[in-house]
C-alpha cells in the first residue's frame, strides 16, 4: 500500500509500522539462533541460552508504548565538533535501537550521542538541528506531530503542546518512563559519568526519581560490560514504592537491575520488634560504628605463652613476644577483623619456616600451610584472635550494661546507653526481638569482620529518611562504585531525617559527590504546589520552593466537610475524571474511611497494588504516600496527619508529602481546623 507523498502523518505511521516489523525481525533472528555447535559444555550452553532469553525479552515490542517519540533532522555533514548527522540525514529517537535487515538504523536509542540534541537543542544553541519533531500517540498509534524549526530565526519560541500533554497525561497503573519529556537540566544529570556520585535535591514533581532511573539506563548503555560485571542496584523506601517504579527500566530495555529496600540489604536476622524514637535515633547515630569497633576488637588479647609446633622429631618454638609483634602488626594495618584472623596462622607459620631455613632445611609453601593448620597454631589463634559472630556481638552490647558502658565510654552518655539497652535481655540471637535499627548494627559489625561486596552503581531514592548508620550500610555496597542519591530534605519524616546533603554524603563515603538541585516542577499543578509550599518556611527554610512549569493550573479545592460520607463524595467526583485517584489519610483514620468506601460500594486498592480501569481508587495511609503519584488526590483531615507524628515539624513534613502527590487535582477535606501554617 503506497503512502501519499503529501501526507506527513501517513509517512510517519508507515515508518512506525516498518520499525515494528524490523524489531520483530530482530527478535525472531535471536530466537532462531542455533547454539548447539558453539558451546563447549552444558554450563556454557546454559549461560548462552540465558543470555539469548534476556535479549529476546529486551527486544519485546510493548503494546501501547511508542517505539519512537521524536525525530531529528540535521543541517550539515558531521565535522570535527559537530553532531553525528550527515547532510539531510534524519534520525528517529526512541526507547531502543532498531535496525533493518541491512543493519541501517530505523530508530536510534535515546541514550546514543546523536540523540542528545533532542533534549538539549534550543533556539540559542540548535546543535546543528534543523528540525525537531515530537509525536503524539493514542494507544501506541501516531495521531499527531509537532515541529520545531530550531535554525529558523523567524519562528517564534513556543511551548510544545505535545510535551505538555505527555507530562500531564493521566496515569493508571505503575510509574512510567519520562524518556520523551526529559528536560535539559534533567538530561545533564542522566548523562553524567559513571565514575562520579551525583546527589539530586528535588522537590515534589521535579522528576528526581525518574531522572535517577533513567541515569541507570544510560549508564548501562554507556558502560554495559563494566556494569554487567559489577552490578547495579536501585534502593527504595518500601516495597510499595519499588512495585510502583519496577516497570520503568524494563520499558527502556533494561532487565538486569536489582531492586531492594535498606531492610532487604541488612536482613541478617528476623525483625520481630520496634524501637521508640529515642532508641532508634541513638542506634542510627554514626557513633555506634565506633562503639561496635571497640567491642569487636576487645576480643583480641595479647599472647602470654609461646607456640610450640612439633614436626617429626623437631620442635619449633615461637616466643610470646614474637607472637605479640605479629598481633600488633595486624592491628596496626587496620584490616578487617576476619581477614586479620585468617592471616595470623600464616604469619606464625612463616616465623616457624624462618627457623627451619636457619637450621638448614628447605621448606616450601606446602610446609607453611601445614604448619598454619597445626593444632598448636590453631589453639593459639583461637585464644588470641577468636572468631566473633556479628549478631552475638550486637546482642551482648544491647543486653549487657557493663559491656556497653566499657565500649561506649566517651562516645555515648549514660542516657543514650540506657535508651538502647533492652529492658529484658534476650537469651539468644534467634529469640531476640530485633528491630530494623538493630539489623543495621549487625550489618555494620558484619562488615567490620568481612568486607561487604561492592557494586558498580547504586541508586538511593528517598534518601532523606535514612539514618547515618543506614547511609553507611548503603555506602558499603558501592565503596568501589558510584551512586545516585535522590531526595528532598523537606520530605524527611523520620526522627533521624537528614539535616544536610553534605552530612549524608559523608556518611555514605561520597564526600566529593556533585549536588544538583531541581526546582522546575513538571508533575504537580501550580495551585497545588503553591499551597503546599506554605509549609516550607516551617519545615525546610533553606530550600528553594518548586516552581511549576505546567500551563494547566490543575484543580484545587479546600472543602469543609461534616464526615466520611462527604469524603467519599469527593472521591466519587475525582473518579469522574480520567486517571487514578488517591485518598490519603492519617494512618489511624484509614479503617474508618475503608468502611465508608465499602458502604458506598466504591472498590479501592492498597498502596503498591496496581490500579486498573475498573478500580482506580487507592486508599493510602499517609505514612506510605511518599514517592507515589495519582492524577487526583483527596486529602483527608490535614491536622490529623500532623498530629499522628511524634513532633510538629515531622508532622508538617508528612503533610507536605501528602499535599504534593497530585498530578492533576487536589481536594483537601476537613472537619477540624486546618493547621495554622497553611493559613
Amino acid at each position: 500500500m503506497s503512502t501519499p507523498v503529501d501526507d506527513p502523518l501517513a509517512r510517519e505511521r508507515s515508518h512506525l509500522s516498518a520499525s515494528r516489523s524490523a524489531l520483530r525481525a530482530m527478535r525472531e533472528g535471536v530466537e532462531a539462533l542455533d547454539i548447539s555447535d558453539v558451546t563447549a559444555n552444558w554450563v556454557n550452553a546454559e549461560a548462552l541460552a540465558h543470555q539469548i532469553e534476556e535479549r529476546v525479552k529486551a527486544l519485546a515490542d510493548l503494546s501501547g508504548t511508542p517505539l519512537f517519540f521524536g525525530r531529528l533532522d540535521y543541517l550539515h555533514a558531521p565535522g570535527a565538533e559537530e553532531a553525528e548527522g550527515a547532510e539531510g540525514e534524519r534520525f528517529y529517537i526512541g526507547r531502543r535501537h532498531v535496525h533493518d535487515r541491512d543493519g541501517d538504523p530505523m530508530v536510534i536509542d535515546w541514550r546514543a550521542p546523536v540523540s542528545q540534541p533532542f533534549y538539549r537543542a534550543s533556539k540559542k544553541d540548535p546543535m546543528d538541528v534543523a528540525l525537531r519533531r515530537r509525536f503524539g500517540y493514542t494507544r501506541g498509534d501516531i495521531t499527531a506531530y509537532e515541529d520545531e524549526h530550531l535554525s529558523d530565526p523567524a519562528e517564534a519560541s513556543r511551548t510544545s503542546k505535545l510535551l505538555q500533554q505527555e507530562i500531564e497525561r493521566p496515569r493508571v497503573g505503575p510509574m512510567r518512563d519520562i524518556v520523551a519529556t526529559i528536560q535539559p537540566e534533567q538530561d545533564e544529570i542522566v548523562r553524567s559519568g559513571l565514575s562520579g556520585t551525583v546527589c539530586v535535591q528535588g522537590g515534589p514533581g521535579t522528576g528526581k526519581t525518574a531522572v535517577g532511573l533513567h541515569r541507570v539506563a544510560y549508564l548501562l548503555y554507556a558502560h554495559r560490560e563494566r556494569l554487567a560485571r559489577t552490578g547495579t542496584l536501585v534502593i527504595g523506601p518500601n516495597r510499595s514504592f519499588l512495585h510502583y517504579i519496577e516497570q520503568v527500566l524494563p520499558a527502556l530495555g533494561e532487565l538486569a537491575v536489582q531492586q531492594a529496600t535498606v531492610d532487604d540489604l541488612v536482613a541478617h536476622v528476623e525483625i520481630k520488634g520496634t524501637d521508640d524514637a529515642t532508641a532508634a535515633v541513638v542506634k542510627g547515630d554514626a557513633r555506634l560504628a565506633q562503639v561496635l569497633r571497640r567491642a569487636l576488637y576487645s576480643h583480641v588479647t595479647m599472647p602470654t605463652e609461646p607456640v610450640v609446633v612439633v614436626r617429626g622429631s623437631r620442635r619449633w618454638r615461637v616466643a610470646a613476644y614474637e607472637l605479640e609483634e605479629l598481633v600488633r602488626e595486624l592491628l596496626d594495618r587496620d584490616i578487617r577483623y576476619g581477614a586479620a584472623r585468617e592471616a595470623l596462622p600464616q604469619r606464625i607459620a612463616h616465623a616457624v619456616l624462618v627457623q627451619m631455613e636457619r637450621s638448614g632445611e628447605a621448606p616450601d609453601d606446602r610446609v607453611q600451610d601445614a604448619v598454619a593448620r597445626n593444632s598448636a597454631v590453631k589453639a593459639a589463634v583461637k585464644a588470641v584472635w577468636p572468631a566473633v559472630d556479628p549478631a552475638k556481638l550486637v546482642l551482648r552490647l544491647l543486653s549487657d550494661a557493663e559491656f556497653l558502658a566499657v565500649h561506649a565510654e566517651g562516645i555515648l552518655d549514660g542516657d543514650e546507653q540506657k535508651a538502647i539497652l533492652w529492658a529484658k535481655p534476650a537469651r539468644s540471637v534467634k529469640s531476640a526481638k530485633w528491630s530494623p535499627a538493630d539489623a543495621v548494627l549487625i550489618d555494620e559489625a558484619t562488615d567490620l569482620i568481612q568486607r561487604t561486596h561492592s557494586l558498580g552503581h547504586v541508586v538511593l531514592d528517598e534518601a532523606q529518611d535514612l539514618s547515618p548508620m543506614q547511609y553507611r550500610a548503603v555506602g558499603r555496597r558501592c565503596t568501589t562504585g558510584s551512586a545516585t542519591v535522590l531526595g528532598d530534605l523537606a520530605q524527611g519524616t523520620t526522627p533521624w531525617a537528614t539535616r544536610s546533603w553534605q552530612e549524608a554524603l559523608a556518611h555514605l563515603g561520597k564526600q566529593d559527590a556533585l549536588v544538583e538541585e531541581l526546582t522546575a516542577g513538571f508533575r504537580v499543578p501550580t495551585d497545588v504546589i503553591t499551597y503546599a509550599s506554605r509549609l516550607l518556611p516551617h519545615i525546610a527554610p533553606g530550600l528553594t520552593p518548586v516552581v511549576s512549569i505546567r500551563e494547566n493550573p490543575g484543580h484545587f479545592e479546600v472543602r469543609p466537610v461534616s464526615g466520611g460520607k462527604d469524603v467519599v463524595e469527593a472521591c466519587r467526583e475525582s473518579l469522574r475524571h480520567e486517571g487514578s485517584t488517591g485518598l490519603i489519610a492519617a494512618d489511624t483514620r484509614v479503617p474508618e474511611l475503608a468502611e465508608a468506601l465499602a458502604e458506598a460500594g466504591i472498590p479501592y486498592l492498597g498502596p503498591g497494588e496496581e490500579t486498573t480501569q475498573e478500580t482506580r481508587l487507592t486508599l493510602v495511609p499517609a505514612s506510605l504516600a511518599k514517592g507515589l503519584e495519582y492524577d487526583y488526590v483527596v486529602l483527608d483531615e490535614p491536622q490529623a496527619v500532623v498530629d499522628a507524628e511524634p513532633d510538629e515539624r515531622t508532622g508538617l513534613r508528612r503533610l507536605y508529602v501528602a499535599l504534593t502527590r497530585a498530578v492533576s487535582g487536589l481536594t483537601v477535606t476537613h472537619t477540624a481546623p486546618l493547621p495554622p501554617q497553611l493559613a
